[in-house]
């Protein structure tokens, strides 16, 4: 297992972590199979968003002493209400279904304002006693860190600039990311993809990944596989099916993204997962779902991998990520990108210009001009 820096938090996540929410409703035995799986693969984040009491307690009893192993994403506005499942900002509700899991769980890593989407739920939440309900929780050491989960790249920017969360949570897959940002994902998973729809990395979606990695923003992802719509031949909108390591490699190589949370109930289907981790660079490509949209595409860099491997040993994707950031404001680039572009091994100004890279690139990217220009922009001269 490999770990990644949550933004700022100082935390460190595994790359693939735990999204617990197919355990509710199963028996304590097939939870604790299933928690004692993640954390033997090296697991240390889980996500425990669903109010129900049994699965919270099965939860809580099945990690034991290991707590301290185990960081939890805890929702702040998930309610269940005469067992129905639902969001809240009613403040006294809140509390009640959010101190019922302190009281289980003793304290919660990420404390996470829950489903912050429209417009109207970025009010309720902002505009009201909540956001302080949050911040007091963090105070008192409750919570940890302050986090918020969305599905709306519109909303998250909103909520990201109020300079309040450290992390949040976000729907991250290829057919997302190639929607409108005003289209709903729930139509999509409920009635399926229309890949006529598709046009390119929507930009506000890019938009909003340089933005969490411009403002330490850390991102741990759900819905990686688009409710399973993206591995099944009958819905899958491309061409063929993408499977399970295609679909968190891509995640993975979103800019800001700390932990892909795989949503398994069992030993086997995270044995399955984990496959991933193991997996050879050919089976985790998935370069081939934007050739079927390669004009969109052309002359941007997706961070692939394709360009590998360069004879001065330069991560380009990396390069590339942490320039298409410092060109969101050329005069004010953020010092903490050019300390991870400083820090790479190998940086732009190592390049030979032998144009190796360019000749495997299927979309066209002028790598020799990207690496001269993040040496101008974020090498040791710049500063």
């Amino acid at each position: 297992m490999e770990y990644r820096e949550v933004g700022k938090t100082g935390k460190h996540a595994s790359m693939i972590g735990l999204g617990c929410e197919h355990l509710d409703g199963k028996p304590y035995e097939q939870v604790k199979e299933t928690i004692d799986a993640a954390l033997e693969y090296g697991v240390n984040i889980m996500d425990v968003f669903m109010p129900g009491t049994q699965v919270r307690e099965n939860i809580a009893k099945a990690i034991g002493n290991r707590r301290d192993q185990v960081m939890l994403q805890g929702h702040i506005g998930s309610t269940n209400v005469n067992m129905q499942y639902d969001i809240s900002r009613d403040l006294p509700v809140v509390k009640q279904y959010f101190e019922e899991l302190l009281r289980i769980f003793g304290y919660i890593d990420f404390g996470m304002m829950f489903f912050i989407d429209s417009e109207q739920d970025y009010k309720n939440v902002f505009e009201t006693d909540f956001v302080a309900y949050v911040e007091r929780l963090k105070q008192q050491g409750d919570i940890r860190h302050i986090g918020f989960s969305s599905h709306n790249p519109e909303t998250a920017i909103k909520v990201i600039d109020t300079g309040v969360p450290e992390m949040m949570m976000f729907s991250i897959n290829p057919a997302f990311d190639m929607l409108s940002s005003k289209a709903s994902i729930f139509d999509c998973l409920d009635h399926g993809f229309d890949a006529r729809a598709f046009n390119g990395i929507d930009p506000r979606r890019a938009e909003l990944y340089k933005l969490c990695t411009q403002k330490q923003v850390g991102i741990t992802v759900m819905k990686t596989f688009g409710g399973g719509k993206l591995l099944s031949p009958e819905h899958t909108p491309y061409s063929k099916p993408m499977t399970s390591a295609q679909c968190i490699h891509y995640a993975l190589s979103r800019p800001a993204v700390a932990s892909v949370l795989t949503g398994c109930k069992t030993r086997a289907e995270l044995h399955d997962t984990m496959s991933y981790l193991s997996a050879a660079e050919a089976d985790k490509d998935y370069s081939w779902i934007f050739n079927e949209v390669h004009s969109a595409f052309e002359g941007n860099c997706v961070y692939c991998g394709h360009c590998q491997p360069c004879p001065s040993e330069i991560d380009i994707a990396a390069v590339n990520k942490y320039l298409d950031i410092a060109r969101l404001d050329k005069k004010a680039v953020p010092p903490s990108i050019r300390s991870h572009y400083q820090s790479l091994l190998h940086s732009g100004d190592e390049c030979i210009a032998c144009g190796s890279c360019e000749e495997r690139c299927p979309f066209g990217v002028p790598v020799i001009e990207n690496m001269m220009e993040a040496e101008i922009l974020l090498g040791k001269r710049a500063q």
